[in-house]
């Protein structure tokens, strides 16, 4: 296990005939289930983004992209008018946009690929299809080597042997490759800088126990999987250093949106005494919110609430079990008919069989809130780690510094 075996998220491949399509980890099933998803269509693409296949703001952006470079390739071949191109792109990036609302990095991902088409009108179509994919394809390449600056960054800020608290993922599978907030920990990890990691699981979908616990474990570096409620008790008990979280969007202000849980970590932090550091890239930063009120939080499915979904593969143990899940399956995926909306559905896979279900824990017919985030005060963030530099309070003042040095400032 090494830092080098941590998973790439999402690439662009073309099959033998050249037919270009997005290859990505499916992250919904992950981590006993590692499928690959291979969208050819722009719908595809966002298809796996509002079912979370494929998360975290930077990933997002460079899934935005692609999805737009997929049309350009794969969908727009009638098209011979420069006119109706643009038109056309205009409306895919919009569609793309508006897939998930809170993460800043899926509309900059779609505005950068829209903008760069209107700025190139002039030249002819198969040159100008052949320069949107090459943009794509650059952004996936710009994000690891941001994400490598962030973590260069960041690793500075930590003591040796420091004990690290983390939440949701913000890791390589948030991106395309490397990760922020665990991009951090794997640069001070190099570094032989790093004790341990604690691992909130991150109610409710778990990216934390599914996804961050996995990364770490791939990477080699020592952790520890606690329930979200527990981060107060090690904080307490001074096991913890440091409190280190990605975003998904950073008002100017220094306002940051996150997974939800987030908050409450900043607040414990301040109280404990222990620096509440956030990782992201200056994409992710939106200087026309002037604070985090105007950040519009998405509302999620309230079964991820009211029970568990999962999925793995059984490898049955008896010549018994084994035909009794052969003739299950022997006409393809079989639905086990079950009552109280539960769901469990079976498929062949290998020398399993893989199992998708979802299983209620409370009582039918309540009513649920499921934000999936939630806004941290500027006032609770010690410091925000961008790949310019690491911005600090006034973060005014910092953060449009750090934009306007990158480039990355949004005009949507």
């Amino acid at each position: 296990m090494a830092i080098t075996d941590i998973p790439r998220t999402l690439w662009w491949q073309e099959d033998e005939s050249g037919r270009p399509a997005v290859y990505m980890v499916d992250q919904s099933r992950l981590p006993l289930v590692g499928d690959l998803l291979v969208c050819g269509t722009h719908d595809g693409v966002c298809a796996a983004i509002g079912g979370m296949a494929v998360r975290g703001a930077p990933a997002l952006g460079v899934a935005a992209a692609m999805a737009v470079a997929l049309w350009v390739i794969n969908e727009s071949d009638g098209v011979t008018d420069t006119d109706a191109f643009l038109a056309g792109i205009d409306a895919v990036a919009a569609v793309v946009a508006a897939t998930r609302p809170t993460a800043v990095n899926l509309a900059w991902g779609a505005e950068r690929m829209r903008a760069l088409a209107h700025a190139s009108a002039d030249r002819p179509l198969p040159e100008l299809r052949e320069l949107l994919v090459t943009e794509a394809l650059a952004m996936s390449e710009q994000d690891e080597e941001r994400n490598r600056a962030i973590g260069r960054h960041g690793a500075e800020l930590l003591p040796d042997d420091v004990r690290i608290l983390t939440h949701c993922n913000a890791g390589s599978l948030a991106t395309a490759y490397f990760g922020t907030a665990l991009g951090v920990v794997f640069t001070a990890h190099e570094q032989g800088k790093v004790a341990g990691v604690w691992v909130d699981e991150t109610r409710p979908v778990l990216q934390g126990a599914r996804l961050t616990a996995w990364e770490l474990k791939m990477a080699g570096i020592p952790f520890r999987l606690i329930t979200d409620s527990m981060a107060a008790s090690v904080m307490r008990a001074g096991m913890v250093d440091a409190v280190i979280v990605g975003a998904d969007r950073i008002a100017a202000n220094g306002d940051v949106a996150n997974k939800i849980g987030t908050y409450g970590l900043a607040v414990l932090c301040k109280e404990h005494g222990i620096p509440f550091y956030v990782a992201a890239p200056t994409s992710t930063v939106d200087l026309t919110l002037e604070s985090g009120d105007g950040i519009v939080i998405e509302q999620r499915d309230p079964r991820e609430v009211e029970g568990v979904t999962f999925s793995g593969v059984l490898e049955p143990d008896s010549a018994t079990a084994s035909r009794a899940f052969e003739t299950l399956t022997a006409d393809g995926p079989y639905a086990l008919p079950l009552a109280k909306g539960h769901a469990m559905e079976i498929t062949r896979k290998g020398a399993g069989y893989q199992v998708d279900g979802w299983v209620r824990i409370a009582p039918p017919n309540i009513e649920v809130y499921n934000p999936a985030f939630d806004v941290t005060p500027a006032e609770y963030v010690s410091a925000i780690i961008t790949e310019c530099d690491v911005a600090r309070a006034p973060y005014g003042e910092s953060l449009a510094a750090a934009c306007e040095g990158s480039g990355s400032i949004h005009e949507l």
